[in-house]
């Protein structure tokens, strides 16, 4: 499905282009001519003025300044058009100049308008330095998100060794005390580990453009499969799980989608508090396919409803604790690449819903 709708995007663009006039040498031959043909119209029209109104005739005193004052008429009149025409046919290349050392100075907002020029070059240009900006844009946007996120996420866990690691220097620690420690060092490195992941991945999703690498899966197992991976953490919880998922074949990008059941059933399994209750069911129509994920969890308010996509947004301490804030912002990422949507639903002690819809 997915192919389908690329390849008549393809169609499209190339029935676009097929409509451009021939390259630029082609249209500076058409410039050229254009101002030729219109000095030789006016040489002819005033000639035959002359000729008709009888002003001049070979061997007459006048006959030479007549000529001149034709000729430099028409001299005058072709660079008269040509400083017009050609200021209008360059217009593109003095806005690229502008947009260029806009983009020295460290603005990469600008971007040039000329994407549907007649000429096929200079669209061909307009589209290359957006793009080039959009990624230069992502560039620098992943380095001051990464360089700010840094040094406010990261500063717990970087406490938490460094306090941990200070205790393991007494030499007084019982051995279960040892292993404590150990092991509250090794989860603080392990969230390190996942947030920088994250923020890297994130960032790349968000501002940058990527190929998705499509292929044609098996949705509804891939959904069991992560909740395969996720086992252990609601069987600890005695979770009672409902599951609804009609067969589905899926064409996209097979890595990036299971990052988004991860995410979402990891959430639902995190705030169900033990012997809870968590459905997913799937559906297909001729339009969409649509995974619902719900739970009977503790719920979340209208506000924090409205900003659970938000980077590092966190509705309280405790689920600090538990999370860094990046999974559902890169869950909704992902499913806006491949052109879906994803909504919640929520109420406080009821529970909350997630509905991902994706296009057919």
């Amino acid at each position: 499905m997915n192919s389908r709708g690329q390849g008549s995007r393809r169609h499209v663009r190339d029935a676009h282009r097929s409509r451009l006039p021939g390259d630029l040498w082609g249209v500076l031959v058409l410039f050229v001519f254009g101002i030729m043909l219109s000095a030789a119209i006016l040489m002819g029209i005033m000639t035959h003025l002359i000729i008709k109104f009888n002003l001049a005739r070979v061997g007459q005193p006048n006959f030479i300044w007549v000529i001149l004052i034709v000729a430099t008429t028409s001299v005058l009149l072709g660079t008269a058009l040509s400083a017009l025409s050609g200021r209008k046919l360059l217009a593109p290349l003095t806005e690229l100049s502008n947009a260029a050392k806009e983009v020295a100075k460290g603005n990469f907002d600008v971007r040039l308008t000329y994407d549907n020029h007649k000429v096929r070059q200079l669209g061909e240009m307009a589209r290359n330095f957006n793009k080039m900006v959009q990624e230069l844009s992502g560039i620098e946007t992943l380095r001051s998100d990464f360089v700010v996120n840094v040094s406010h996420e990261f500063k717990t866990p970087i406490a938490a060794i460094e306090g941990y690691a200070a205790l393991l220097q007494d030499k007084g620690l019982s051995e279960e005390e040892f292993h404590e420690y150990s092991r509250l060092i090794m989860e603080s490195t392990k969230q390190l580990s996942s947030l920088s992941s994250n923020i890297l991945k994130l960032s790349k999703l968000e501002t940058q453009e990527i190929t998705l690498d499509e292929s044609e899966f098996h949705l509804d197992e891939q959904i069991r499969q992560a909740l395969l991976l996720l086992e252990p953490l609601w069987s600890d919880k005695e979770l009672n799980l409902e599951i609804q998922l009609d067969p589905i074949r899926y064409t996209g990008d097979e890595e990036l989608l299971m990052q988004v059941w991860i995410n979402l059933l990891g959430n639902a399994i995190k705030f169900t508090e033990r012997e809870g209750e968590i459905s997913v069911e799937s559906t297909v129509t001729e339009e969409a396919i649509t995974v619902t994920i719900a739970d009977t969890g503790i719920g979340m308010t209208e506000e924090v409803c409205k900003r659970v996509f938000e980077r590092f947004y966190q509705a309280d301490g405790s689920r600090a604790l538990e999370g860094n804030g990046l999974g559902l912002p890169l869950a909704r990422r992902i499913v806006e690449l491949c052109g879906g949507d994803i909504v919640v639903e929520s109420e406080p002690g009821v529970g909350s819903v997630f509905t991902v819809r994706l296009p057919v």
